[in-house]
């Protein structure tokens, strides 16, 4: 499953040039992570209150072309691997007018208790998460999405 998130850019997100400025993808991200989730059913917010947190422990970003003030961007996320705690997500930012792939990037996440000790995600979210699983960007499309296997 590849979920689609569209965002116009906003002035204050733009810097000095007009272009969107770097830090402002991880926020990007961050949405378009959010509502990945909730096209998977769950929203994150329900997570936590379950007591669990998915806190980033890694994230990436190549830089290809500029976005600018009012343009409408599609964000483009997918599952790339899942295990019991952790999970890999990557990221494609397009500009909606012509299709233009502007940046990628990619975010990694472990399953935390609200004490930010690991543990293991509720069952029903790990699966959901499974079945979403989708090649990474620049994997080979008939290739088989990073699984690891679910120990008992």
């Amino acid at each position: 499953m590849i979920h689609r998130h569209e965002i116009r850019v906003r002035y204050g997100e733009t810097d000095m040039m007009g272009v969107v400025h770097h830090s402002v993808y991880p926020l990007y991200f961050e949405e378009a992570r959010t509502e990945l989730m909730r096209a998977l059913g769950f929203r994150y917010a329900e997570l936590e209150e379950r007591g669990y947190l998915l806190p980033l422990i890694d994230i990436g970003i190549r830089f290809i072309k500029g976005a600018v003030y009012d343009n409408t961007l599609v964000l483009a996320a997918r599952l790339t691997e899942v295990t019991q705690v952790r999970l890999v997500i990557e990221y494609e930012v397009f500009r909606k007018t012509d299709g233009m792939r502007l940046a990628t990037g990619h975010t990694h996440h472990a399953c935390t208790s609200k004490k930010l000790r690991p543990c293991r995600m509720p069952a029903e979210v790990y699966e959901a998460f499974v079945a979403a699983l989708e090649p990474g960007l620049g994997e080979d499309p008939g290739r088989r999405p990073r699984l690891k296997e679910r120990s008992s």
